[in-house]
């Protein structure tokens, strides 16, 4: 696995593709910026990862439904106490949601999007937004895939099949950006 690298040196490392990532890129600065532990829940803004997760051999990716949105996601989430590592948080978080044992990052382990995404209001929590540092995992196993729970629905798909499941926009973006990855 690669070494860890700190949130601002991903951010040094990525180029973002438009302005809209560039701005978001800018707002997990000032996240960091601001001080204190960017990846606390509390925080109206704050960290998560997630990943987009692969099978390069059938050109595959694997997609989550979110049980409280009803939606096809990628896997990941939020830190737990004490984690800084983004690309460590998502390779447990795709560990746990998954239950695939054989993940790695893929092609290299870099920071393949950043997007701010507007969470909505919950019974447990008001509105606020997931600064998401997005990578690229893969597995050599995808029959081993198995939910966390029955509610959380797993499905392999190929690229252009799963930009057709997923209605986020930002997500079917990060999807464009596997693409030539699988192809390559």
């Amino acid at each position: 696995m690669p070494l860890p690298l700190s949130v601002p040196d991903l951010l040094d490392r990525h180029r973002p593709a438009d302005d809209r990532e560039r701005a978001d890129a800018e707002r997990v600065r000032a996240l960091l910026a601001a001080g204190g532990d960017p990846w606390q829940r509390a925080l109206p803004l704050h960290l998560t990862a997630t990943a987009v997760i692969v099978h390069p051999e059938s050109r595959r990716v694997l997609l989550r439904r979110h049980p409280r949105l009803g939606s096809w996601l990628l896997v990941g989430g939020h830190g737990d106490p004490g984690e800084t590592d983004p690309l460590a948080v998502v390779l447990r978080e795709g560990r746990e949601e998954t239950a695939l044992t054989d993940l790695v990052p893929w092609p290299d382990g870099e920071l393949a999007h950043i997007a701010v995404v507007p969470v909505p209001a919950s019974d447990r929590e008001p509105a606020h937004e997931h600064a998401d540092l997005r990578f690229v995992l893969a597995t050599g196993t995808p029959e081993a895939v198995r939910p966390e729970h029955p509610g959380a629905e797993l499905r392999w798909a190929g690229v252009d099949e799963a930009r057709g499941l997923v209605v986020e926009e930002n997500v079917r973006e990060t999807l464009s950006r596997v693409r030539p990855l699988l192809e390559g």
